[in-house]
């Protein structure tokens, strides 16, 4: 929350807009997520813009607190409960836009619904990430499929690699000769975090893009996805699952969940 609440006062100072606040939301807690959609349907009577950003990547095998494995959990499912959560307000918006953050990384993913978990193979670090952005995109297709007359849009995108600490769990960090040798490089090839958030402001303000909905972008140019990304049965079924994992119909009805 430091950094965060560091970011909102640059963005206030720089831009001297005062309606820029920071909200607490730990994506690896279902309960956080509830809290925090609450917090903004209490507090906002519109949302027009939904980015689902955030991301771990290639983690080792952690758990989130609700017992999902960590890059599907958050990637995936965290993003899925809160805009599921935010729907009816985004509706109320309309015209309005979301925009899942996938990454090239999906075109390597497979969904493996007999251990979406990874509690039954060997954990692989590399595969899961994939697994998870795969699930963005086919989130992303499902979700426009629904949405279709509400005003409501919904598109995945790939914004290019940044200069940002998602990477800290790679090889890239692991080693001596890694950091000091091959890492000016890295540097020097991939965007600063101001380029990156680019084709998702892109994406949230085009006046060209309204009305386009579920499509895949490769920065600002949009693209095929993976054939896996463009499965519909795949998709549907993954929908299914994740509402059962996260017990959306109670959440949404506002009924007691289970312990």
């Amino acid at each position: 929350m430091e950094k965060c609440d560091a970011a909102a006062r640059d963005i206030r100072r720089e831009t001297l807009n005062h309606h820029v606040s920071a909200r607490h939301l730990d994506l690896a807690s279902l309960k956080s997520i509830r809290e925090f959609a609450a917090k903004i349907t209490e507090e906002k009577e519109r949302v027009h813009i939904l980015i689902n950003n955030a991301a771990v990547m290639r983690c080792p095998h952690w758990t989130t607190e609700d017992g999902f494995e960590m890059q599907f959990g958050v990637n995936h499912l965290g993003h899925f409960l809160l805009t599921n959560l935010l729907l009816d307000t985004l509706k109320a918006s309309a015209p309005s836009r979301i925009i899942n953050l996938s990454s090239l990384a999906h075109v390597a993913g497979h969904m493996d619904f007999d251990d979406l978990n990874w509690e039954k193979r060997t954990y692989d670090t590399k595969a899961a990430y994939c697994q998870s952005k795969l699930a963005v995109v086919l989130f992303t297709k499902e979700l426009s499929r629904r949405l279709q007359g509400t005003g409501v849009t919904v598109n995945a995108l790939h914004p290019g690699v940044a200069r940002t600490e998602l990477g800290r769990h790679t090889g890239m960090h692991s080693s001596a000769f890694s950091s000091f040798t091959l890492g000016p490089i890295f540097w020097l090839l991939v965007k600063s975090p101001q380029l990156a958030a680019q084709p998702s402001t892109y994406l949230a303000v085009a006046e060209e893009l309204e009305g386009v909905s579920g499509k895949y972008f490769d920065g600002f140019k949009e693209k095929p996805p993976a054939p896996e990304a463009e499965d519909e049965e795949v998709a549907q079924r993954l929908w299914a699952e994740s509402a059962r994992l996260v017990s959306l119909e109670l959440s949404v009805r506002g009924q007691p969940l289970p312990e």
